[in-house]
């Protein structure tokens, strides 16, 4: 459970006992479903994170993209509001690079939102390889979070931060990969391979 999720729900319980003090115990029904939910959508359950040379989803939802960019290849994942959303790296190896940088707030489904919407970059060296993956902000997802700096090193499905409620993450991975999974797949964050090194 992130920590997030805790304080939210006290919030949103002990507006509901406020409610019902003030009102009747049947209104405050909506604010104690809401501080239920935070619990849920705040989950962190734990992942096997799979051996060997490949590459697992930084994050829980759908691949919506996998297609070949920039002498690689970008994979997407769309999140909803009951994926899990704590983001994890795709590799072993040190942190690079950390950009935020602002935008819209466009349906994280739409193919535009990798470039225009509210983004975290975050760069990871290792194994051989260069990694690159967005945190990417939705309609609802106001907040980005990073838990990592440049110069940390992380291991292949570690926890580097969550973007709070429906959201995207993209990943760009180099020509040395091969990836494993087609659009419309569904991938858990640090569990799933989304790719595989060449020759191994």
């Amino acid at each position: 459970m992130v920590i997030d999720g805790i304080y939210y729900a006290l919030g949103f319980t002990a507006g509901g006992l406020v409610v019902s003090y003030l009102t009747r115990p049947a209104f405050g029904i909506p604010l104690f479903i809401v501080a239920w939910f935070c619990l849920y959508f705040f989950r962190d359950p734990d992942r096997e994170i799979p051996p060997g040379p490949v590459a697992v989803s930084p994050a829980d939802g759908k691949v919506v993209v996998v297609r070949p960019e920039d002498g690689g290849t970008r994979i997407s994942i769309f999140l909803n509001v009951f994926d899990v959303h704590v983001n994890r790296s795709p590799i072993a190896g040190t942190i690079t690079g950390v950009k935020y940088t602002k935008g819209e707030f466009l349906v994280a489904s739409r193919e535009d939102a990798s470039h225009r919407n509210e983004m975290n970059t975050i760069t990871v060296e290792g194994e051989g390889s260069r990694v690159v993956f967005k945190q990417i902000a939705g309609l609802i997802a106001r907040r980005i979070v990073c838990w990592k700096k440049p110069g940390e090193t992380v291991a292949r499905g570690q926890r580097v931060g969550l973007i709070k409620f429906g959201s995207r993450v993209d990943i760009w991975l180099g020509p040395e990969w091969t990836p494993a999974v087609s659009e419309g797949q569904r991938v858990s964050g640090g569990s799933s391979i989304l790719a595989k090194k060449k020759g191994s």
